[in-house]
């Protein structure tokens, strides 16, 4: 039986980061360079700190929306397991960025438009499908079609990473209906913005996990 993998996005202390750890998160996200104002944006000086303190075996995560030519040396700052953008860069830039970069890349596709997820499909490592804002940002605590999703999520050949208005109460109906690679939350286990609540983040993992040895079963 395969758990599905659970991403907890938005750190911003040591706290939440061991937080996060201790719960048995796979991956660890850190918000740098974004056009839209959130209390989980960290400099990339103070994300660098934060990826370089998590442990071996826990992925790191640069989350951004800068232009896709400054990506690399923000990345080079930051140093992250893997590259996460947002925005609609045509399919030739995003096969361009994924040439510079010394890490994975995660391209984040609007659950509205489908079509997107298909043509950045094969070139980013793997696709998550957000609800996102008027701006192109997540985080907006809004679920989507999880049936329109898990249809999507079947024609394609890249994980797909599911996000969107998730929470430690809805996170195991979530992978039972899309049976995604991996889970992201960021809103959905807080206290306060930018804040983690830890028993909830220990929730959402243990949560996504069950679930997902459920539907592997």
């Amino acid at each position: 039986m395969t758990a599905t993998r659970a991403k907890v996005c938005g750190l911003t202390s040591a706290d939440d980061v061991a937080a996060a750890v201790d719960a048995g998160a796979d991956a660890l996200g850190f918000i740098v360079d974004v056009p839209v104002d959130t209390p989980r944006e960290v400099s990339a000086e103070r994300a660098a700190d934060l990826a370089a303190a998590v442990p071996p075996f826990v992925s790191t995560v640069l989350v951004t929306m800068t232009d896709p030519a400054e990506i690399p040396a923000l990345h080079a700052r930051v140093d992250t397991d893997a590259v996460q953008v947002y925005g609609d860069p045509d399919v030739e830039t995003l096969e361009a960025l994924a040439a510079d970069l010394d890490a994975a890349l995660v391209k984040t596709v609007d659950a509205a438009n489908p079509d997107v997820a298909r043509d950045y499909d094969g070139v980013a490592d793997a696709l998550l499908v957000d609800s996102t804002d008027a701006a192109g940002a997540g985080g907006t605590g809004r679920t989507h079609d999880w049936d329109a999703t898990a249809s999507l999520a079947a024609g394609l050949d890249a994980p797909v990473v599911l996000a969107g208005g998730l929470t430690p109460e809805n996170v195991a109906e979530a992978v039972r209906t899309v049976d995604p690679y991996a889970v992201d939350v960021a809103s959905g286990v807080e206290s306060a913005g930018g804040v983690k609540d830890h028993d909830a983040v220990r929730a959402f993992v243990r949560n996504a996990a069950r679930a997902g040895e459920e539907v592997s079963a």
